[in-house]
């Protein structure tokens, strides 16, 4: 697995600056089958934002909604796919950036405990 990273920044109606990270997973076709046969692709890698409840009728609805806005999540079908994450500053860009390497990292390990199941494997100490 590579993972492809992209920085980009544009300009806003307001004259602020936007900025923008696509991130995306290079699989190769093994590590796909594994996503296939041990359903991983809903699994959570990444979210920004707390999940609590946002009350009921009218003002809950217009509350889950700009929490859905304002919350950012990744999961193995996004990164198998693309996202493209907007951040109100470099300073969160990098953050996030540097949070979407842990979990990919963390998600490799398991594609690779996924691809050893049934075998043996030898560890050097």
């Amino acid at each position: 697995m590579n993972l492809l990273l992209r920085r980009d920044q544009r300009s806003t109606m307001m004259g602020n600056v936007s900025f923008s990270l696509e991130v995306r997973a290079d699989l190769t076709p093994d590590e796909r089958a594994n996503i296939a046969k041990y359903k991983l692709g809903s699994s959570l890698l990444y979210t920004r934002g707390e999940i609590v409840d946002r009350g009921a009728g009218l003002l809950g609805l217009a509350s889950r909604l700009a929490f859905k806005a304002l919350n950012i999540s990744v999961t193995v079908d996004d990164l198998a796919g693309g996202k493209r994450i907007e951040c109100k500053d470099i300073l969160e860009m990098l953050a996030v950036e540097g949070q979407i390497k842990e979990a990919a990292l963390t998600f490799k390990q398991i594609l690779e405990a996924a691809a050893h199941f049934g075998g043996e494997e030898v560890v050097e100490i």
